[in-house]
């Protein structure tokens, strides 16, 4: 039996979402996934130095990115160098290819304000390092973290499932009590829905939840709430 020792670290970070010119306060976990040499980071947001701070001195091998809304793509590329003045030393940027759109807007805007014509440049053709798949699987510290495709909360969403240490990583597109949003806000809660209960479906009851916002849970809890959540989508309201 392979030996596990990656443990999970959590950071909270505060900040601001900008959705549809509405502005909205987020309070964002982040999760550390490693052992004492080196970590795969999913979801930085908001705070790029809290995040650094809790990596230490281990080598950051991957970060993966849940979806490509900005408080997350606005700490992404401190994270991946980690210190590191040299871009071939960074560690890969991992996102899904839906949500392509929501990366070029992004630092699209960046590059708009961006003076120095050559670094605007660099902004405007930056890309991921890794386009997620479905199914795809990244291995750190003698354990592996699957992704799953969960669209709804924005095209690309996903989350990440660990069977070794009994954790999904369910970012925005599952909160506890909820499905997962910005502010209230769904683009699309019918498809997040059927997301929702295609990943919990077939997974332990007792697996642990972590998501992207707020307090932890277990798949059984969400997995009893989740047909009550169908009435939001009928009736176009938010939780």
């Amino acid at each position: 039996m392979r030996n596990v020792d990656a443990r999970i670290d959590q950071v909270v970070t505060s900040g601001k979402v900008t959705l549809d010119d509405e502005e909205y306060d987020v309070e964002s976990n982040t999760y550390i996934v490693g052992d004492d040499d080196e970590v795969i980071v999913i979801d930085p947001a908001n705070d790029a130095d809290a995040v650094l701070k809790a990596v230490g001195e281990r080598e950051v091998m991957a970060v993966i990115c849940t979806d490509g809304n900005e408080h997350k793509l606005s700490t992404v590329l401190e994270v991946a160098a980690a210190g590191e003045e040299d871009e071939e030393n960074w560690a890969p940027i991992a996102l899904h290819r839906a949500d392509r759109l929501l990366w070029r807007d992004y630092f699209g805007r960046l590059a708009r304000d961006e003076e120095d014509e050559a670094d605007a440049k660099a902004l405007r053709s930056l890309e991921p390092d890794i386009w997620l798949e479905d199914g795809g699987v990244f291995e750190i510290a003698g354990t592996q973290l699957e992704v799953v495709h969960t669209p709804g909360h924005t095209p690309g969403s996903v989350c990440v499932i660990s069977e070794q240490l009994g954790v999904l990583f369910s970012g925005d597109t599952l909160h506890r009590g909820r499905p997962g949003s910005i502010g209230g806000v769904y683009e699309d809660l019918r498809k997040q829905l059927n997301s929702i209960g295609a990943l919990l479906t077939p997974l332990p009851k007792d697996l642990r939840v972590l998501p992207g916002q707020g307090d932890e849970t277990t798949v059984g809890d969400e997995d009893a709430r989740w047909e009550t959540w169908g009435e939001l989508a009928r009736e176009g309201e938010g939780v």
